[in-house]
């Protein structure tokens, strides 16, 4: 193991495992077209998993909040995004093209307020009193869990829903014998675009080098006059904020979702944060996008172990990094 990660020191480090998954499986697939089109598939997927999971490695790895609930955001984001769509049918299948992004930009409003609203009371009503006890924190997350999902149920009914697509995201790019849809690119280049956002907060400004160092010494921190208790409830809102746009990405990614969306999110969710390490947006970024490209290759090389293909990895993972790909704390 030792010599394995020298060797990878030399030349990227971990960082070029996504590249070394992708060549190992251009090999066994033997078929170049097959093989572009599942690595587009499996990078939208990783991308869309890193909105989902980014909020949760902020709150898990800097707040030490063992937050089970955080799916929850993820199903009312997907929920609150369709029933936008929904509403706005008639600009989503219009021939303008402003139209379908208006819609578009609603719906993802729409979730991300939603997301912070909701971020807000779950923190400061049910997280709060249970700050430093894991236990607790399980239990009274994983029941807040429950009542989301009958939540839904009640609002949105049990039925599953089938969620609209803007016109100018619907259908594919055909490259030679390559076939790449609209709606993964675009899911990619969102995720792409919130991983730059949130490096450059916390690694290029004084909010984050302030949320950084809240997390290191919190008393010293307060001692100069920061009130850091807000400033990690801001942390939270937006956790849970980006939880809700993954759900609403996801949600267009399927066309069909159910109240059991966010349970079934949850374990890919926690397997993406455990491999890249606690509170690292790096290592996030780099865990989804091997579980988003594992599930679509083992998919096709071996259908009947898709279902396991995550925890596979993760175990890997962890015999060989107990701590995770990039861990930012221990």
């Amino acid at each position: 193991m030792d010599r394995i990660s020298e060797t990878l020191g030399r030349f990227g480090g971990v960082y070029l495992l996504p590249l070394i998954l992708a060549a190992l499986a251009f090999v066994l697939i033997g078929a170049p077209s097959s093989w572009a089109t599942l690595t587009v598939a499996g990078l939208a997927m990783g991308m869309m998993v890193f909105l989902m999971a980014s909020g949760l490695s902020l709150i898990f790895g800097l707040m030490d909040v063992l937050n089970f609930g955080h799916s929850a955001f993820v199903s009312f984001g997907a929920f609150v995004a369709a029933s936008v769509l929904a509403a706005l049918s008639g600009w989503l299948g219009a021939d303008n093209v402003l139209l379908n992004i208006a819609a578009l930009s609603l719906a993802i409003i729409a979730a991300m307020s939603f997301g912070l609203a909701a971020g807000w009371f779950f923190e400061t009503v049910i997280i709060r009193p249970v700050y430093h006890d894991h236990l607790r924190q399980i239990l009274i997350t994983m029941g807040a869990l429950i009542v989301s999902e009958q939540i839904i149920l009640a609002v949105w009914g049990g039925t599953p829903i089938t969620v609209l697509r803007p016109q100018f995201l619907e259908g594919a790019w055909i490259i030679g014998d390559v076939s790449i849809e609209i709606y993964r690119i675009f899911a990619f280049g969102l995720g792409l675009a919130a991983f730059i956002g949130l490096y450059l907060v916390l690694n290029r400004t004084r909010l984050g080098l302030l949320v950084r160092a809240g997390v290191e010494n919190r008393e010293m921190v307060e001692a100069l006059g920061f009130r850091i208790d807000r400033l990690f409830i801001g942390v939270f809102m937006v956790g849970s904020a980006l939880a809700a746009v993954g759900g609403a990405m996801w949600a267009g990614y399927e066309t069909l979702i159910t109240p059991a969306l966010g349970g079934e999110m949850m374990i890919v969710v926690f397997i993406v944060v455990i491999i890249g390490g606690l509170g690292s947006i790096e290592g996030t970024l780099l865990g989804a996008l091997l579980v988003g490209l594992t599930a679509n290759y083992v998919g096709f090389l071996a259908p009947k172990l898709a279902l396991a293909s995550n925890m596979i990895l993760m175990t890997a993972i962890l015999l060989w990094r107990p701590n995770g790909l990039r861990p930012a704390v221990k």
